[in-house]
Order: structure tokens, then sequence, then C-alpha cells
């Protein structure tokens, strides 16, 4: 199995209200995914992290294999959310990739 782990930080210029309703957008779209692709096991983004946390969002994401997961990237349900719904949002983003 392999996970796949994201950490965004929203774009400064959004105000509250525009970054609390972006996250719920993000976290709708990413979880809406789940049945849909191929290899895809499980999907949950959170939004709500403590006043420690150095991100504005996480997603937590398992796959059956690294082939599921680059199948994943460029499924067109994916690159649809990823394109209209987090990138235009983001200004960073960390992830991290392994097997367990």
């Amino acid at each position: 199995m392999v996970k796949h782990i994201i950490v965004w930080n929203l774009k400064d210029e959004l105000s509250d209200a525009d970054k609390a309703a972006v996250k719920k957008g993000i976290k709708e779209g990413l979880e809406g995914l789940k049945g849909k692709i191929p290899g895809l096991l499980d999907i949950a983004v959170y939004i709500d992290g403590l006043d420690s946390s150095t991100g504005d969002l996480l997603l937590d994401s398992s796959f059956e294999s690294e082939e599921a997961l680059k199948n994943y990237a460029v499924h067109p349900d994916h690159v649809d959310v990823a394109n209209n719904k987090v990138r235009p949002y983001t200004k960073t983003r960390s992830a991290y990739d392994y097997i367990i």
C-alpha cells in the first residue's frame, strides 16, 4: 500500500471567509473521488488544524500501489478537482509519498 500525504497553504489574499469556503470545496471535491478512481483505497482532507499547524489543510490518502497513485494523478476526475478547487487557491504544496 502507498500513502500520499499533502499539506497546502492557501493564498494570502484570501479572506478568512474565502479560506473557509475554499477548504470546504477542496475537502468535498477530493473526498468525492472515493469509489471513482481505481486503486484509491481511502482519502480524507483535514481542514481544522490546530493553531500550531503551519499548513492550512492536509490530504491523507491511500492507494493499492505506486502505479495506482500515478494513475490517480492523471485521472480526469482528479485533474478536474485539482484544476478547479485546489490550484487556483493554493500558494504552496508539500507532498510525501511512502510505501507501508
